[in-house]
């Protein structure tokens, strides 16, 4: 295969369909969408911003029944949400998946035959050993591994993304319950936002995660809280530029830095100002930021290359030098793709399965 064009969108496609055919993938109806969901809607077409649905890897949310479904960031009762639980794992069981859970690995040890060294919950240790092994814990989780077993590639735990996400809120004289119904409807697919390196989306958090987003202590939270049905909020996620770093502190605890550049900032704020425009559109009284921005898509510190110099797994998965260690999940991405990135994800994996196979 002509590894120039491996990577690229059009050899990705046939991967891309290969995972969505074990996907329930939908857009939500357009009768179930709250409130919030129609001040974004109508605040895009008021200022003239392109937006779409928003489809999700879920089944059926019993929306019409009632259901005010939130929960998807920590777990879904109803086995909507498409997780890794009710759909790749299943098939692997089938065809022989065994998993020692409760254990943490250590250490790495390369050769021929790799040992894969760790404790138990009992703080047993266990050596595994197999001719081939594959490291899937995200990029803190394999740059953590990696660095602890002595691995000597400068590049480990560098080039690490995040793509920030900041939320702003919205006060109106209605209610608009946000909390109520579906979590997203809406995202945008505005070019112009595209090519200034951001994506808005409309989201609210589940009551006890808002109060985190909320500013003030005491009384003055409190009272912003008691308004909390009046609220509406859009999230701007910036395709960040600025790499940050993973390292191994003296104590053996995971120490991450991550700051922004000014082009970074710049990203955001444009974002920024975009909802503003959105919420007073649509009669806010008053527009805020939260308390902090987060790093939902954690990405990077193993990337992908060609050159050892520049990178830490070559373009057929494995790790330069040790041709039966493999990677393929958001460790490997060289920088901050698109949004989401769930399903390039999956793709990889899925073309390292067949390549192992």
């Amino acid at each position: 295969m002509n590894q120039g064009l491996i990577f690229s969108q059009e050899a990705l496609q046939p991967w891309y369909e290969k995972i969505e055919s074990n996907l329930a993938i939908n857009q939500i109806p357009e009768n179930c969408a709250n409130r919030n969901a129609e001040i974004f809607r109508d605040g895009f077409q008021t200022n003239s911003f392109q937006s779409a649905p928003l489809e999700r890897g879920q089944t059926d949310c019993m929306y019409k029944k009632g259901m005010n479904c939130i929960e998807c960031l920590s777990g879904c009762r109803i086995n909507s949400k498409q997780s890794t639980l009710i759909t790749f794992l299943r098939e692997a069981f089938r065809k022989g998946l065994e998993i020692f859970s409760e254990f943490e690995v250590s250490e790495i040890v390369p050769g021929k035959v790799v040992q894969v060294h760790g404790l138990d919950r009992h703080k047993k240790k266990h050596t595994f050993k197999a001719p081939k092994i594959v490291l899937a814990s995200g990029a803190i989780g394999n740059s953590k591994l990696l660095i602890k077993s002595n691995f000597a590639n400068k590049n480990i735990g560098k080039h690490f993304y995040t793509h920030p996400q900041y939320m702003l809120f919205g006060t109106f004289e209605e209610k608009v319950d946000s909390f109520k119904g579906p979590l997203q409807s809406y995202k945008s697919a505005d070019q112009g936002f595209r090519l200034k390196g951001f994506k808005l989306e409309n989201i609210f958090a589940p009551p006890v995660a808002a109060s985190m987003l909320i500013k003030g202590y005491g009384k003055r939270h409190q009272n912003m809280m008691k308004k909390i049905s009046h609220l509406a909020s859009v999230e701007v996620a910036i395709r960040d530029t600025n790499p940050g770093t993973i390292r191994v502190g003296k104590n053996g605890k995971t120490v991450v830095h991550k700051t922004l550049n000014d082009e970074d900032l710049k990203r955001k704020n444009l974002g920024y100002d975009a909802i503003r425009n959105i919420l007073y559109s649509q009669g806010a009284k008053c527009v805020f930021e939260g308390e902090f921005g987060i790093g939902l898509h954690l990405m990077g510190g193993c990337r992908i290359g060609k050159n050892e110099g520049n990178s830490v797994v070559s373009p057929e998965f494995h790790l330069h030098r040790h041709k039966n260690i493999f990677c393929a999940d958001s460790s490997i991405f060289p920088n901050a793709p698109g949004i989401n990135p769930s399903h390039t994800i999956m793709a990889l994996s899925k073309m390292l399965g067949d390549q192992i196979k």
